[in-house]
């Protein structure tokens, strides 16, 4: 990384407190399914069905919570949500079947989505002249911390018994815990006085709307070297099965190496737009890649595989600061929970629908599905340039409309009209 510390106190608590928090993340992530599927004994099924409620919930949550967060002060709001995470998260030793495994997993996903959404106006007013350089800085720490969590999770998985499944969720909660403690470190953000225009501003902005589909839609990506291609090497390739978690490693070193460098030169949504288009050729690339590396020699097939993910995770570095860019440029500053709220709602459907689909494709229709996919990720980075150019001239247009009158502003807000 190019700087072990940020260079203000609040960054480095913002920082401080993501460590830990992707600790425990890390720890879900890598053994929470195997929580309920073999220490509290529920069907795999009901497990994805679960997943998949708590996944659309947690969508429709972000925008508001993002806008409390405008108006009443991001780092309470903030704090608070993941205090629910952290209450939450424990409650799951008490979720021994389906409906209380369901409600605790939905607010779980609900209080993630709205942390998200309620921590981008502490990045956007503690992040400097370059929020976007900062929010990648945090991108690394989250890959050391799930990195981390991880490890610690190998040993829960290798004990495999009740006690130590159970341990893994009370220091998740307690890590949940501990990253909301460490926010009282950081100085209050002023809430953001109302303007007198529609409160919704966010899912009025068309432009901004097609440019989160398009990230959703690119979004997919992540879930190619956590879902896909550990499949498509069981089941596809003669390659070892211990590459699936060489392929894993080498993914999180280059984001952690090289994602703020990255970021430093995607900086306007210009050149976002030209970052998206190169992540899209990258993603193609690497997945004709791996759609070679099936029915050949074992030696051969890994290092294909290792490539692809190399190029894949190029493309990735490209997509998340593109990401950065647009999502915080593009949105007005008074509204910045309520908008990154919103582009928080592609990343979501990515996450819900995201793994189907790589299966249907990739898995089940196999080597074409690969080239479809790959086609899909280069068109929706050739569709970005143009997506960026309305959206600027529509932010554009809003900054050089005059500002409304104070009549005019009253007669928006009085209840009698």
């Amino acid at each position: 990384m190019p700087r072990l510390m940020p260079n203000t106190g609040p960054q480095r608590v913002l920082a401080a407190s993501n460590f830990i928090y992707t600790v425990g993340s890390g720890l879900y992530l890598t053994a929470g399914v195997l929580y309920f599927t073999e220490a509290v004994h529920l069907p795999a099924g009901q497990v994805g069905l679960g997943l998949g409620i708590a996944g659309l919930l947690a969508l429709a949550l972000g925008v508001a919570v993002g806008h409390l967060a405008d108006r009443h002060g991001a780092r309470d709001i903030y704090a608070a949500t993941l205090v629910v995470q952290a209450l939450a998260t424990a409650c799951f030793v008490l979720a021994d079947s389906f409906w209380p495994f369901v409600l605790a997993v939905c607010v779980t996903a609900a209080a993630k989505a709205a942390g998200i959404a309620a921590r981008s106006p502490l990045i956007r007013h503690h992040g400097g002249d370059r929020p976007q350089e900062f929010r990648a800085y945090l991108r690394a720490v989250t890959n050391v911390g799930i990195s981390l969590g991880a490890v610690l999770a190998g040993w829960v998985v290798q004990a495999g018994t009740l006690t130590a499944y159970q341990l893994m969720v009370i220091g998740n909660a307690i890590a949940f815990a501990v990253s909301a403690a460490i926010l009282a470190l950081l100085p209050p953000v002023a809430p953001v006085p109302t303007t007198g225009g529609p409160r919704w501003i966010a899912l009025r902005d068309r432009p901004y709307l097609v440019l989160t589909a398009l990230d959703g839609i690119m979004a997919i990506q992540f879930k190619v070297l956590t879902v896909a291609i550990p499949l498509w090497i069981v089941g596809a390739t003669t390659a070892p099965h211990w590459l699936i978690s060489t392929t894993m490693l080498t993914g999180t070193l280059i984001v952690v190496a090289f994602q703020v460098r990255a970021s430093r030169n995607v900086d306007s949504p210009a050149a976002g737009a030209h970052a998206y288009r190169r992540a899209g050729m990258a993603f193609l690339i690497a997945c004709s890649l791996i759609s070679l590396s099936a029915g050949i020699p074992a030696w051969a097939a890994a290092t294909l595989l290792i490539t692809a993910v190399v190029i894949h995770t190029i493309g990735e570095l490209w997509h998340s600061a593109a990401g950065f860019e647009v999502s915080f440029a593009l949105a007005p500053q008074q509204a910045t929970g309520q908008y990154l709220g919103v582009f928080g709602l592609g990343a979501g459907l990515a996450e819900a629908l995201g793994p189907g689909l790589l299966i249907a494709l990739c898995i089940t229709w196999g080597r074409p599905g690969w080239y479809v996919a790959g086609a899909m990720f280069a068109l929706t980075g050739l569709a970005a340039p143009p997506a960026v150019r309305w959206a600027q001239r529509h932010q554009h247009a809003l900054q050089t409309q005059p500002a409304p009158t104070e009549k005019a502003s009253t007669a928006l807000i009085d209840p009698r009209r």
